[in-house]
């Protein structure tokens, strides 16, 4: 696997890039929060604040609001919690953005509070994912054969096909120009990943193949398209996601995968290449701990962690990994 990557994210800072109108909330240099000068200046380091610096501005009018000089623990914990009902989740999120900006202004004037690890935080648990097997994702793809109109088929088992042959993210492939598969030499430039990083994502020939004769299927039944997606909708649009989603319930419910208990997702299939390649490289006897760095940065994760989670989320990869080690001990005996 080859895979190029550009851009940077700053620990918890990070985030896909919003647009910051932080003039409105922040005043001169001599500002006590000075938001302005602390985006502007990690921004020249090459940080992105991403979604932190969306939230930051609203809590520095908060505070200004309130009248106060300093960042306290009870009006950061005052903000995070508005509106009234709001979720956890988001009352999470808001309180480690102001941790993050409260230890830049502490280092300054040790009269800023910083809240504190741990406050107001909400566990999280990923889900175990549901692990498709190669049978299981044919049947998939055959079934989209049944959708009307053709584009519309034709559209989902590529979609869907790619999903499952290069594990990257829905909204990845939804964000895919004409410009960014390169049919000659196999290619996809993947540009609206998270944080915003771009990476390069090699394709199987047999996936080249399957995308070049999409293209030359969507152009034929698709003369007028309204943008330059690579995957378009009956009407020449981008795809929706709630549709995708829509269509997949119904095509895993039709061929029997999806039950009352058993909920199979789209993303799904990006754990199932993940694990896959992780136990076919087990069972080849690849060095596991050189195949995980490059099976990370090809899957675009910020963290190999992200990647090393699979090695005990999945039980079969756990039964190989303690088979290996087996073999390991008694070859030193």
């Amino acid at each position: 696997m080859v895979v190029g990557y550009t851009g940077h994210c700053l620990g918890d800072l990070g985030g896909q890039p919003g647009e910051i109108v932080a003039q409105s909330v922040t005043g001169a240099e001599g500002h006590p929060f000075n938001l302005e000068h602390r985006i502007k200046r990690v921004r020249q380091l090459g940080f992105q604040l991403g979604r932190h610096g969306e939230v930051l501005p609203r809590f520095v009018a908060y505070l200004e609001a309130s009248g106060a000089t300093t960042v306290t623990v009870e009006l950061a914990v005052a903000w995070a919690r508005l509106p009234e009902g709001i979720k956890p989740i988001t009352v999470d999120f808001r309180i480690s953005a102001v941790r993050v900006f409260a230890r830049y202004l502490h280092a300054i004037d040790p009269a800023h509070e910083i809240p504190p690890a741990g406050l107001l935080a909400v566990p999280r648990r990923r889900p175990a994912p549901y692990i498709y097997t190669p049978d299981q994702i044919d049947e998939v793809l055959c079934a989209t054969r049944w959708l009307n109109p053709p584009l519309r088929a034709i559209t989902y088992r590529t979609l869907l096909g790619l999903l499952a042959a290069t594990g990257m993210r829905l909204g990845e492939a939804f964000a895919l120009t004409r410009s960014d598969v390169d049919l000659v030499n196999g290619m996809v430039t993947v540009r609206h990943a998270k944080f915003e990083r771009i990476r390069l994502v090699p394709l199987h020939p047999s996936v080249t193949a399957a995308l070049r004769a999409y293209a030359t299927a969507r152009d034929r039944l698709c003369r007028s398209a309204n943008c330059d997606r690579f995957f378009v909708s009956v009407t020449g649009r981008p795809l929706r996601r709630g549709a995708v989603d829509r269509v997949f319930r119904e095509i895993t419910a039709l061929i029997g995968l999806r039950t009352d208990t058993i909920h199979p997702r789209i993303h799904d299939l990006r754990h199932s290449f993940a694990v896959r390649t992780l136990i076919d490289g087990h069972r080849n006897g690849a060095d596991i701990s050189s195949l995980l760095p490059v099976l990370s940065t090809y899957l675009g994760h910020v963290e190999p962690a992200n990647t090393y989670w699979y090695l005990s989320a999945v039980p079969e990869l756990m039964q190989l990994a303690a088979a290996r080690l087996d073999q390991h001990e008694a070859g030193r005996s």
